[in-house]
C-alpha cells in the first residue's frame, strides 16, 4: 500500500507539474528502444513463476509463492546474462540492461527478507546471509579489495557500539525509571486519554511523531516503545498490529530533519558546487540542503497518511497474523538414543532391572560400626514417684 501511495504521488506529479519531475535529456538516452522487449521478459517470468507456483503448491503451502516467484526471476536473469554474452540480441539492451542491474539487489533482499519469510532463517540469520550476499555482490564486480573490507569491518563496528551503547543506555534509564514507578504513572495516563482505544492511539502516534525529530529509531524502540506497550495491552490492543502502527510512524524520522538519515544519505550524493554534464555539455545547477528538506515533505505525508490508514483498516496488518500457538497443547518429546533408555524408564531392551531396594535416606548413614543406644526415655513428671 505505501509503494502504491508513493508511485500514485509520482505519476501525479509528472502530470500536473512535468518540470519537476524532467524525463532525460536525448543525450543521455544511450539505451535506445525496447521498452516491448522488457514487457515480454517481464511477462514471460510472471508466467514461469506461476507455473512454477501451480506444481509446488500441493506440496509448499504457502511457500510456493515465494518459490514460483523466485524461479522465474532467475530464469529470465540468467537468460539475459547468456544472451548479453553470446551476442545472441535476443532482448533488447534496455531489457538486458534493466534485468541485469535490477535483480542482483531484489536477490539481496530475498536473502534478508524471503528466507525469514520462508522459514529457513531468523532475522539474526537473515541479517548474516545479507552481509555474506553483499560480499558476494561486490566480488561479482570486482570491487571486493582489502581497503572495501576495512571500511566495512570499520563502519559495522560503529553502527554496532553505537547500537549497543543506546541499549546499556536504555537499560539505565528503564532501571531508574521503573525504581521510582514511573512506568506506572505512564500507564494510567495513557490508558486515561479521552477517546478510549482511538484517542490513545492517536496520541500515542502524535507522541512518536514529535520524538522522531530529536531521536531516531533505536532510542525510541529501546525506550519510547517498552512504555507504551503495556498500557495498549491493557486496552486490548493487539500488539503486533500496534508495533507494526509504530514502526510505520517511526520511518517518518528518516524524512526530516535534524535526525533525517535518508536526507544526509541524499545530501551525500548530491552536487553541492555547479558541474558540467558531460553528455548534454550543460552547467548543473547544485543542490540545496533546503531543496533537500522541503523535497521530503511530501512524502513525510504520504508516510502520515499510511498512518492513518493502519489505523483504520487494522486487518492489512492482521491480516497475515497466524493462529496463536497454546503452550499448554505443545507436547515435548525426549529424543531416545539407542544405547540407553529414556529417562525414569526400566530397559527396552530385555534387559534386568535392578532388584537392590533402594537405600533408606530417612535413617543416618551406617559406617559399620555398632549405633549408639537409644536415650532413656524421660521420667513422666506429672506422677507421683513411685518406690516400689
Amino acid at each position: 500500500v505505501l509503494t502504491g501511495l508513493y508511485t500514485m504521488y509520482i505519476v501525479i506529479m509528472s502530470i500536473v507539474r512535468p518540470k519537476s519531475m524532467p524525463a532525460l535529456p536525448l543525450e543521455a538516452r544511450t539505451l535506445g528502444h525496447g521498452v516491448l522487449s522488457l514487457l515480454f521478459a517481464v511477462l514471460a517470468a510472471f508466467v514461469v513463476s506461476y507455473a512454477a507456483y501451480r506444481y509446488l503448491a500441493p506440496s509448499q503451502g504457502q511457500n510456493a509463492d515465494i518459490l514460483g516467484a523466485t524461479i522465474g526471476v532467475i530464469l529470465i536473469y540468467v537468460v539475459a546474462i547468456a544472451d548479453q554474452r553470446l551476442k545472441i540480441n535476443m532482448m533488447s539492451r534496455l531489457a538486458q540492461q534493466v534485468i541485469i542491474v535490477l535483480i542482483p539487489p531484489l536477490a539481496l533482499i530475498f536473502l534478508v527478507l524471503g528466507t525469514i519469510f520462508l522459514g529457513i532463517a531468523t532475522p539474526t540469520e537473515g541479517g548474516a546471509m545479507g552481509a555474506v550476499g553483499a560480499l558476494i555482490m561486490a566480488a561479482m564486480k570486482g570491487r571486493l579489495s582489502l581497503d572495501v573490507i576495512k571500511q566495512a569491518l570499520a563502519s559495522t563496528t560503529r553502527l554496532s557500539s553505537f547500537v549497543l551503547f543506546i541499549l546499556i543506555g536504555a537499560r539505565v534509564f528503564s532501571l531508574t525509571f521503573y525504581g521510582v514507578n514511573g512506568h506506572i504513572w505512564v500507564e494510567h495516563l495513557l490508558t486515561s486519554l479521552p477517546g478510549g482505544e482511538i484517542g490513545f492511539l492517536i496520541g500515542v502516534n502524535i507522541l512518536v511523531f514529535l520524538l522522531a525529530f530529536f531521536l531516531d529509531f533505536f532510542e525510541l524502540a529501546f525506550i519510547i516503545v517498552p512504555l507504551l506497550a503495556p498500557a495498549a495491552d491493557k486496552l486490548g490492543i493487539d500488539l503486533i498490529w500496534f508495533g507494526v502502527l509504530l514502526g510505520v510512524n517511526m520511518q517518518t524520522s528518516f524524512m526530516h530533519p535534524p535526525f533525517g538519515f535518508a536526507l544526509f544519505y541524499l545530501r551525500s550524493v548530491a552536487a553541492r558546487v555547479p558541474y558540467l554534464d558531460r553528455l548534454t555539455g550543460k552547467k548543473i545547477a547544485p543542490v540545496t540542503t533546503g531543496q533537500i528538506y522541503w523535497g521530503a515533505v511530501p512524502f513525510v505525508c504520504i508516510q502520515v497518511i499510511m498512518i492513518g490508514l493502519t489505523i483504520a483498516f487494522p486487518q492489512m496488518v492482521m491480516h497475515y497474523k497466524g493462529t496463536a500457538v497454546d503452550p499448554g497443547t505443545i507436547d515435548y518429546q525426549v529424543p531416545e538414543t539407542p544405547s540407553l533408555s529414556p529417562l525414569g524408564t526400566p530397559p527396552a531392551d530385555g534387559g534386568t532391572a535392578p532388584t537392590a531396594p533402594a537405600p533408606d535416606l530417612s535413617q543416618p548413614p551406617s559406617f559399620g560400626e555398632t549405633p549408639p543406644a537409644k536415650p532413656a526415655a524421660p521420667p513422666d513428671l506429672s506422677q507421683p514417684p513411685s518406690f516400689n
